[in-house]
């Protein structure tokens, strides 16, 4: 295999490592790493060894001369475990391989310059785009303070989400539900309205994947007694929301209602990425409650358009992964 192929091939099988633990290892990004002679490892948990450690431990004196392929730009400072590019520099690897650089101010580009500084050779861009894609919501929050935020929506093909008497369970089947457990259990944070806490009760916990509980966060206040509690309870200025939101830690949060809630982020530019699951019914008329709540677009040249990033079949459903352009 020619090294560009034999490159790839070595960083994709560290971005499905990093995909493995991306629930786990917040408010430290989600990394892989794969040595030349067959280890590998990934980001533990807060606290835990990074990648490039757990694969440099598992290969031991084998990792001497060796390459090794890392999602992510190795960091070269002292917080919860010692700098990594100590470790690949006493391991005394041969070549590095980097996927992107990491956007932290504090690392930016000087894990790189302090291998290269001890004669190692490194190597940058390596599918760039697909592990760019991957961290997303590390990258934002380190280079604007604010988390990712993913709008999630469940609708009928004609898009209404509760029926007139206001009930709306369910309208997607079981497989885009545990979908949507799976989108809790990435996320650090998931944010609701008090109408719908006081609507519909939820509980906004994990339960149909394995993975930890999001931080519940509620927009005004719960009422005393709703399963949602305890919850950070948030007002204001929904920018100062997030940048609220972003000093706790939280990479990602994951929206769910209500149609208010949906709307206000979406009119002010503030969705970096909608999930909507469909589901194969129609309400048939217009007294349904709709997707958003609010005034939208008043002309075409207002529409605002994106890309339709991913379709998949969920069961009977569909789920529709949507990037929107800014306001």
């Amino acid at each position: 295999m020619v090294t560009e192929d034999r490159d790839e091939a070595l960083m994709r099988r560290a971005l499905a490592l990093a995909a493995g633990v991306r629930g786990a290892t917040s408010p430290n990004p989600w990394v892989g790493a794969v040595l030349s002679t067959g280890h590998e490892g990934a980001t533990q948990p807060p606290g835990g060894p990074h990648a490039e450690v757990v694969a440099l431990e598992a290969a031991g004196d084998e990792a001497a001369g060796a390459t090794l392929y890392s999602t992510l730009e190795p960091c070269c400072v002292h917080g919860r475990t010692p700098p990594c590019t100590d470790a690949i520099i006493a391991a005394g690897l041969a070549r590095v391989v980097v996927g992107i650089e990491d956007p932290d101010p504090g690392v930016a580009g000087r894990g790189i310059a302090e291998l290269r500084a001890a004669g190692i050779r490194v190597d940058v861009g390596v599918c760039a785009d697909e592990v760019a894609a991957q961290l997303r919501p590390y990258v934002k929050h380190r280079t604007t303070g604010r988390p990712w935020v993913v709008l999630k929506l469940a609708a009928t093909l004609d898009g209404r989400t509760a029926a007139p008497d206001g009930t709306s369970r369910w309208i997607t089947g079981t497989a885009a539900r545990t979908d949507a457990h799976r989108l809790r259990a990435e996320s650090d944070a998931v944010l609701v309205g008090a109408g719908t806490v006081r609507a519909d009760d939820p509980e906004l916990t994990v339960r149909h994947v394995e993975g930890r509980d999001p931080l519940r966060v509620v927009l005004g206040h719960a009422p005393p007694g709703a399963r949602v509690l305890p919850a950070v309870e948030v007002g204001g200025e929904l920018g100062g929301v997030l940048d609220d939101l972003g000093e706790r830690g939280v990479l990602q949060v994951l929206v769910e209602g209500g149609a208010t809630v949906a709307h206000d982020l979406h009119a002010a530019g503030l969705v970096d990425q909608y999930v909507l699951y469909l589901a194969p019914a129609l309400f048939g008329g217009d007294d349904g409650r709709g997707l958003f709540a609010g005034p939208g677009a008043q002309t075409m040249a207002a529409l605002r358009r994106g890309r339709i990033v991913e379709v998949e079949r969920l069961g009977e459903d569909l789920r529709v992964e949507l990037e929107c352009s800014p306001a």
